[in-house]
């Protein structure tokens, strides 16, 4: 298959944090995921790495977390269909003029600030918006001590939980676009994924879950002293082979389940990294957490062109990237955020793509990804042709 490039990339610069406090709360989900029988079996001989034959297994119970609803002190905002309201308490700012108010709304931004002894006052700045507006059908008007301001959405069909695109709005939001579908994170750095995994299924009230965990759970031994051992015995790309074909096995038992953030292994034992093992990968949206040298967005898109152009990394499949500049586990909710930013611009680009995951996974996985052929399409096949067609 060849790779196509990515449809959303956000860049993160180092060091960035979010401006609001986080307000959610944990509940405990009960136990009602099963993950059905799998067997692995590997044709070499030399293959270490291997899972119980046929064995069963279920998750156990997960302590996730739901985003409550965004609550402000400044202003008030509603969603009602097409348009939106925003209300600014300003009866201690002795506003004597309209003169005295400036509302500067475009695309994807919006200030407001008011004059007090002839120098402005920021009342609110938000760049971006959770999404797109009509800047020209923008109306305010001042109603006894409120500024109230009326906007028209670009898009009629999509719920604003608040009128800023933040962690808190994002989390709250995504539900509506993701529909379900699970996302997968794939990437050099196995602690990356799982620390940004738990994050987003924090933020999403999803299930969490790593492959890395999972395998060595099932296996009885880690990733690391298996590829020890291979070492000490002169087979490590067996060894390597081992684990991405465990990890495959664990990737195709898990592929069916909604709701779920999956941190694959990262590195070069990882199925992630290998453009064979992406058939039960494409069954979620997959974010790839590519780590960068890039000083700007530009840079980090060029990048990412460059490599999708050279085919050096089957994390060019991805759905969506996320670039980081640099590495620190106090902002993986940080990078979640661009997680979710990036996959709410890829959705709200092709609504269908849900829908689209969910008729993927009920044709079987086949890795026929995006262009999905029609039932008894066999890939086993010369051509991948439907048997009976020849």
């Amino acid at each position: 298959m060849v790779a196509t490039t990515p449809a959303a990339l956000h860049f993160l610069p180092p060091n960035t944090t979010t401006t609001k406090t986080i307000h959610f709360f944990s509940i405990l989900k009960p136990n009602v995921i099963s993950l059905r029988s799998f067997s692995h079996s590997s044709s070499s001989s030399s293959s270490l790495f291997s899972l119980s034959h046929r064995y069963p297994f279920s998750l156990p119970p997960c302590k996730c977390s739901f985003t409550a609803p965004v609550s402000t002190t400044t202003y008030e905002f509603s969603d009602n269909a097409s348009e939106m309201e925003l209300k600014l308490n300003i009866g201690s700012m002795d506003i004597r003029s309209t003169k005295d108010i400036l509302v500067d709304a475009n695309d994807t931004s919006l200030t407001i600030k008011v004059l007090r002894s002839g120098s402005p006052i920021t009342l609110i700045e938000t760049n971006p918006l959770f999404d797109r507006i009509k800047p020209s059908e923008t109306i305010w008007y001042i109603d006894d001590d409120q500024l109230i301001v009326n906007f028209k959405k670009h898009d009629p069909e999509l719920k604003w939980p608040d009128i800023m695109q933040s962690w808190e709005s994002l989390a709250a939001g995504s539900s509506q676009l993701l529909q379900g579908t699970s996302i997968y994170l794939v990437g050099d750095s196995t602690e990356i994924n799982q620390k940004v995994a738990e994050e987003l299924a924090t933020g999403l009230g999803y299930t969490p879950l790593g492959t890395k965990e999972l395998l060595e759970t099932y296996s009885n031994q880690t990733v690391d002293s298996f590829l020890g051992t291979a070492l000490t015995l002169g087979l490590l790309a067996e060894g390597s082979d081992s684990v991405a074909e465990g990890e495959g096995a664990i990737l195709e038992s898990i592929s069916s389940h909604v709701r779920t953030v999956v941190a694959t292994l990262g590195g070069k034992h990882g199925a992630a990294g290998r453009s064979d093992k992406w058939r039960h990968l494409y069954a979620g949206f997959t974010v790839w957490l590519s780590q960068t040298e890039a000083s700007d967005e530009d840079s980090a898109r060029e990048e990412t062109h460059r490599n999708v152009k050279d085919g050096v990394s089957a994390y060019t499949n991805a759905d969506v990237v996320v670039k980081l500049q640099g590495w620190d586990p106090a902002y993986a909710k940080s990078v979640a955020q661009g997680c979710l930013s990036a996959l709410k611009q890829l959705i709200l680009s092709d609504k269908k793509l849900p829908g689209k995951k969910g008729l993927y996974i009920r044709l079987g996985c086949r890795g026929d990804w995006p262009n999905i052929q029609p039932p008894g399409w066999d890939p086993s096949r010369e051509g991948g042709e439907i048997p009976g067609t020849q």
